[in-house]
C-alpha cells in the first residue's frame, strides 16, 4: 500500500465485480460485528472499572480524564489517516486493505481493556490508559476505511441510504445484543455463582474475535468503485482543504458535536441503574427500549428521507428528542415502565439522527467530486468518526462529571440526592444539547440537494 511504486501497478489489475446485493449483505453483517466490539467496550468498560477492577471515585476521575483525552487525540487523527486512505493505492483499492489489517489489533485490544491486573491503582490506570490509547487508534484504522466503503462501494443514492439505514439498524442490534447477552456472557464464563472479573476478560476476548471476524466479511465481499476523479499527487492539506468547500458537510459536523449528549445514555447508562437499582442487570430493560426504538427507526428513516428533506428532518427530530428527554425528567426514574416508553422515544430519535447524519456525509461526498474532481471518502468519513469520537468524548466526561459530583464509587451508600445528580446527566444534558444541534441546520440555507 503506497501512494506509487509497484503497489500502484498492481492497482491496475481488475478485480472481479461482485453483485450490490452481495456486497450490501457483506457490509452489514461486517457492521454488526464491529458495532458489537465497540458496544461492549463503550458500556462496560467503566462497570468493568468500577465494580471488578477496583477502581476507586478518584480513580474513576484519572479514568474519564483519560478516555476524554485520548477520544479528542484520537478524533485530531481522523483527518490524518481518512487523508493517508485517500492517498493509498494498492490491488486491493484504498479502503479495503485497512480492514483487512486492522481486525486482529481491534480484537486483541478489546480483550486487553477488560484484563486490568491486580496491582497498585495507579499502575492499574497507567495500564487501562497505554491500552486504551492503543485501542482508540486501532479502531480509527478500521472505522474510517468501513464508512469510507459504503460511500464508495455503492454508486446509487438511494441505495446506499439503504444500505446506511440496514448498518445502522443491525448496529443497533448488536448495541442490544451486548447491552443484553454480555453480562450473562461474563456471568457464564467466571465458572462460578457471581460475575468475576476474569469472566469479563474472557468474555471479551471471545466475543471480540467472533465480532472483528465477521467484520472482515467487508474486505472480502465488496469492491470500490472506478472513478476518474482520484487524489492522486494531492497533500494532506489539499484534502483537508476540500472540507471546508462543502458547506453540507461542515453544518452536519458542527451539529452533531452540539448534540453530543444523544450519547449519554449508552455512556452511562449501565452506570446509573446499578446507582438507582443497585443491579447492572436492569439495564437490559433500559437498553432493550433504546435499541428497539434505534432498530426501528434505522430501517424507516430512509423512506422518511425519500420524501422529506434531510436538513427538515434533522430540526424536527432534535426538537423532539429534547423535549422527550425533558419529559423523562419531569417523571422521573421510579416509574420504570412510563421510563421504558420515553427511552424507546428517544431511540427513534436516535436512530434518524444517525442514518441522516452519515447519509448527508456520503452525499456530500458526490457532491465535492461534481465540482472539484476529488472523491475524498477517506478523509470526508474521517469527519463522520471524528465527530462521533467527539460526541462520545464529551458524553463520557460530562457523565463521568456529575458521578464525581454524586460521590458515587463501589461500596458507598446510595442516596436520592446522588441518584437525581446522575439522572440528570441522562436527561437535561441531553435535552438541551438536542436544542443547540438543531440551530446551525436552522442557520444555513436549504441545499440544492439533500
Amino acid at each position: 500500500m503506497t501512494a506509487g511504486g509497484p503497489a500502484a501497478a498492481s492497482a491496475a489489475r481488475p478485480m472481479p465485480a461482485i453483485a450490490p446485493r452481495i456486497q450490501a449483505r457483506a457490509v452489514i453483517t461486517a457492521g454488526f460485528g464491529q458495532n458489537f466490539v465497540l458496544t461492549t467496550v463503550s458500556t462496560f468498560i467503566l462497570v468493568y472499572l468500577l465494580q471488578y477492577a477496583g477502581i476507586s471515585s478518584g480513580g474513576l476521575a484519572a479514568v474519564t480524564v483519560i478516555i476524554t483525552v485520548s477520544k479528542f487525540i484520537d478524533a485530531i487523527t481522523d483527518p490524518l489517516m481518512g487523508s493517508i486512505v485517500d492517498m493509498t493505492r494498492s490491488r486491493w483499492g484504498k479502503l479495503r486493505p485497512y480492514i483487512l489489517f486492522s481486525a486482529a489489533p481491534v480484537a486483541v485490544l478489546s480483550g486487553l481493556l477488560f484484563s486490568v491486573p491486580d496491582v497498585s491503582e495507579p499502575a492499574k490506570i497507567a495500564f487501562f490508559g497505554v491500552t486504551y490509547i492503543l485501542w482508540s487508534l486501532a479502531y480509527t484504522v478500521c472505522d474510517v476505511p468501513f464508512w469510507g466503503l459504503i460511500g464508495s462501494a455503492f454508486v446509487d443514492p438511494d441505495r446506499r441510504t439503504r444500505v446506511i439505514g440496514s448498518v445502522r439498524a443491525f448496529g443497533s442490534i448488536a448495541l442490544g445484543l451486548s447491552t443484553l447477552g454480555m453480562p450473562w456472557i461474563a456471568r457464564a464464563l467466571s465458572f462460578g455463582p457471581e460475575t468475576t472479573g476474569s469472566g469479563w476478560t474472557l468474555a471479551v476476548f471471545l466475543t471480540s474475535f467472533l465480532g472483528m471476524g465477521v467484520f472482515l466479511l467487508a474486505f472480502f465481499f465488496t469492491r470500490e468503485r472506478e472513478t476518474a476523479a482520484a487524489s492522486d499527487g494531492l497533500s494532506v492539506r489539499q484534502l483537508v482543504a476540500t472540507l471546508f468547500k462543502n458547506r453540507m458537510l461542515l453544518t452536519v459536523l458542527i451539529a452533531s458535536v452540539l448534540g453530543f449528549g444523544r450519547f449519554i445514555v449508552q455512556a452511562g447508562g449501565a452506570v446509573f441503574v446499578v446507582i438507582a437499582y443497585g443491579d447492572e442487570g436492569a439495564f437490559t430493560l433500559v437498553g432493550a427500549a433504546i435499541i428497539v426504538g434505534m432498530v426501528v427507526s434505522s430501517f424507516l428513516s430512509p423512506l422518511l428521507l425519500r420524501r422529506v428533506p434531510a436538513r427538515r428532518v434533522m430540526v424536527w427530530s432534535s426538537f423532539a428528542a429534547a423535549a422527550l428527554y425533558l419529559l423523562m425528567f419531569v417523571v422521573g426514574y421510579a416509574n420504570l415502565a412510563v421510563l421504558l416508553v420515553f427511552i424507546f422515544l428517544t431511540g427513534l430519535m436516535l436512530g434518524v439522527f444517525l442514518v441522516t447524519q452519515a447519509a448527508m456525509i456520503a452525499d456530500s461526498v458526490d457532491d465535492a467530486e461534481r465540482r472539484l474532481g476529488v472523491r475524498n471518502d477517506g478523509i470526508s468519513f474521517a469527519s463522520l468518526t471524528f465527530v462521533s469520537k467527539i460526541m462520545n468524548a464529551l458524553a463520557v466526561l460530562v457523565f463521568g462529571v456529575f458521578v464525581v459530583i454524586a460521590g458515587y464509587e463501589r461500596g458507598v451508600e446510595v442516596t436520592a440526592d446522588m441518584q437525581q445528580t446522575v439522572f440528570i446527566a441522562l436527561t437535561i444534558v441531553p435535552a438541551v444539547s438536542c436544542v443547540l444541534s438543531a440551530v446551525p441546520f436552522m442557520m444555513r440555507r436549504r441545499p440544492k440537494r439533500s
